[in-house]
């Protein structure tokens, strides 16, 4: 079975069991790839990769400085909390820090239909801890963590909120022209690109019923996007430009947009057909995939790592072995394998933040205990940073990390 098979599968399995695809895809492949004793890949949302303006020298895309942050976060290199999961206190590693993470849960309605809702936990630059948020049907946290875009529950909505981190009161409200359901932040905190779409794509359908894998019947999600495009703001001036996109997969209802490494493009992963990933520039041209993306995968987290030279992979492990990928970003060869599941945030060029299992609990439901790891190229030298994954009483539900360069 190839890659591409493996994938569909992958996300057929997801969307039968009615949960949210960007957030638990990765369990899924995870699942089938022990079902078939193949080689799978992880798939999880795909993450900005976000520099800090001001206090932290920027590194680029081929090169440059990665001086230690001194924001929110400190001078303190890795801060770590294996005993709390979710996690209370902050975690980070090098150049990026755990901004905030998100539980998922399915409502159903009286009428049979229901919604996918969120809640977050978000940091607070005071006291460095998670705050509990509810009110927002969509978080992301801008480079730097002091700022936060947001969503308002009913979607797709003509607002987009610049959230302060500190009072946890929304600074300013950004007027766009289409309804946006999705929004995150260019690399370099300066911009948001915000994914427009018709209808609400974390609505339920009764009519699209499937059984929650316990014998339970709940509505389900519907395969056709509704996507219409995106829209790219300023964030100094809120100024925004909306551009049409109707080339849509009939899949997955939300198929939201990022920015490049460099934040001069917007993308989208896709996830049948062949085609790595929908390039368009500001303007909304569609653009060729740029050289030094070129073997990024969407579905990997991770990416480049910041002097562009790596670039995180898939699996690498045979029958019972969990290990992913490092590969060279010029050439796309393998570079070396680590011990773990999937590849989530560079802490730097030679150290990347990973989700591990239990050793030698990989098999079976074992393989879905895991944890966040901080992991050294070459000497594969391991730090835990959270706990096992678990629900709790604040956070129903498994939760799943955003991480931003601090």
């Amino acid at each position: 079975m190839n890659v591409d098979d493996m994938l569909k599968d992958a996300l057929l399995e997801q969307a039968d069991r009615v949960e949210p695809a960007p957030a638990d895809l990765a369990d899924r492949v995870l699942a089938a790839r022990r079902r078939r004793r193949g080689r799978g890949i992880a798939v999880a949302a795909v993450a900005v990769t976000a520099v800090v303006a001001g206090a932290v020298v920027v590194p680029r895309i081929g090169g440059g400085e990665d001086i230690r942050p001194a924001g929110v976060t400190g001078t303190q290199d890795v801060i770590a909390h294996p005993d709390q999961s979710p996690p209370k206190d902050v975690i980070a590693a090098g150049r990026t820090a755990l901004a905030s993470f998100a539980t998922y849960k399915n409502v159903v309605y009286e009428n049979g239909d229901g919604r996918l809702e969120r809640t977050y936990g978000v940091i607070d630059p005071t006291t460095k801890r998670y705050r509990k948020i509810t009110e927002w049907s969509w978080l992301t946290v801008a480079p730097g963590l002091r700022t936060a875009a947001v969503l308002e529950k009913k979607w797709p909505t003509d607002r987009i909120g610049l959230l302060d981190l500190a009072t946890n009161k929304v600074k300013r409200w950004i007027p766009v022209k289409e309804g946006v359901a999705g929004v995150e932040f260019s690399p370099d905190g300066s911009k948001l690109v915000g994914t427009t779409y018709a209808k609400d794509p974390d609505h339920l359908y009764k009519r699209n019923r499937v059984d929650d894998g316990s014998g339970k019947i709940m509505p389900g999600m519907d395969y056709q996007s509704s996507r219409n495009g995106f829209s790219v703001v300023d964030v100094r001036t809120g100024h925004s430009d909306w551009h049409e996109v109707t080339d849509n997969e009939d899949i997955n209802a939300r198929q939201d947009f990022s920015f490049s490494g460099t934040g001069t493009l917007v993308h989208a992963g896709v996830m049948t057909g062949g085609v790595p990933e929908q390039y368009y520039d500001l303007q909304g041209r569609k653009a060729a995939v740029p050289a030094a993306e070129r073997h990024v995968s969407w579905f990997v987290e991770a990416g480049l790592s910041p002097d562009g030279e790596l670039v995180a992979g898939d699996f690498a492990g045979k029958g019972d072995t969990i290990a992913v990928a490092v590969n060279d970003a010029r050439t796309g060869k393998f570079v070396e394998k680590l011990p773990a599941q999937q590849l989530v945030a560079w802490a730097d060029d030679k150290r990347v933040v990973a989700w591990g299992c239990a050793p030698g609990k990989c098999n079976g439901k074992g393989e879905f205990r895991n944890q966040l790891l901080l992991i050294t190229l070459g000497t594969h030298k391991v730090v835990p940073l959270s706990d096992f994954r678990k629900a709790s009483a604040d956070y129903p539900g498994r939760w799943y990390p955003q991480f931003t360069t601090r």
